[in-house]
């Protein structure tokens, strides 16, 4: 079914249509998270930088994730990992997402494009994303909202601080952030049924509020948003067992089968197979568990 969904390059004004007003029902009818798999085309992010820059390493990294089960690819050109990323242009960006892209979108599953930028999501669009992906979550370019609203796909809004400020009640913050953000989609137009919220691990946080978040991520049920978590080989994993980016499997998982406990219908992740295996394992022991 899922297959269905991508199509190709779409006429750059045309809206979505059923292809974006369908994607995300379907992502979410699933008995377990939906998988949202990591493709960075960037040499400084924080985890896999320089790893996926070469076109063809690109899309046999996304050929890998569809085959253990992605069930999104979100494809990010700009490193927005919060601390010590440098911004470029829109041409960089659009640049090194040229060769790349169409490709991964002809593999058939959603992709999902990972920028803060109005111009490249609208470009990516055009070449068959179904999914806009914004790290700050429309309150950072003011054509973000209209240009989602527009195309009728949907968009993840993504919680984010310019610096940590472990003085914050965080939870309060994400909350007033969301709410914010959701005003701004709705003056924009942007359906509900279009909206999913990314209280954003790792960023603008300290480790200790990344894991209060993920503890209390039950807590923004009162949006009535569905909820996506990424907490994937992030920092606040090796605060609690020293360690390396690739060396945050399990720490990684946990998080995020604690996340699908407390909530979460969409989990984003580099390690894809073992993710998939790990959320459906613990779907498939919940639902023996429903039968007693």
């Amino acid at each position: 079914m899922i297959a269905t969904i991508s199509r190709p390059a779409r006429e750059p004004n045309a809206a979505a249509g059923p292809t974006g007003d369908s994607v995300l029902s379907v992502l979410l009818s699933k008995p377990y998270p939906a998988v949202m798999g990591v493709l960075n085309v960037t040499p400084d992010s924080f985890s896999d930088g320089g790893q996926f820059t070469a076109p063809e390493r690109a899309l046999a990294q996304a050929r890998k994730m569809v085959a253990e089960g992605a069930d999104i690819i979100d494809i990010g050109a700009e490193s927005t990992r919060p601390y010590g990323s440098e911004p470029i242009s829109a041409e960089q960006e659009l640049d090194r997402l040229r060769d790349v892209l169409p490709e991964v979108v002809s593999l058939g599953v959603p992709v999902s494009i990972d920028s803060m930028k109005s111009s490249v999501v609208a470009r990516a669009l055009d070449q068959g994303a179904v999914i806009a992906n914004d790290v700050w979550g429309l309150q950072r370019d003011p054509d973000m909202a209209g240009l989602v609203a527009a195309r009728r796909v949907p968009v993840i809004i993504m919680h984010n601080r310019d610096r940590a400020d472990p003085a914050i009640d965080i939870m309060k913050d994400v909350t007033e952030f969301f709410t914010r953000s959701l005003e701004i989609a709705a003056k924009a137009g942007i359906s509900p049924d279009n909206i999913v919220l990314d209280p954003g691990i790792g960023f603008g946080k300290t480790p200790e509020q990344s894991m209060t978040v993920l503890a209390r991520l039950d807590e923004l049920a009162s949006l009535r948003q569905p909820l996506l978590v990424g907490a994937s080989r992030k920092r606040f994993i090796a605060s609690v067992t020293p360690s390396e980016p690739q060396q945050r499997l399990g720490g990684s998982i946990a998080a995020h089968l604690l996340a699908a406990q407390n909530g979460a219908r969409i989990i984003r992740a580099h390690d894809v197979a073992e993710t998939v295996q790990a959320l459906r394992v613990a779907a498939a022991i919940k639902e023996f568990g429903n039968q007693k």
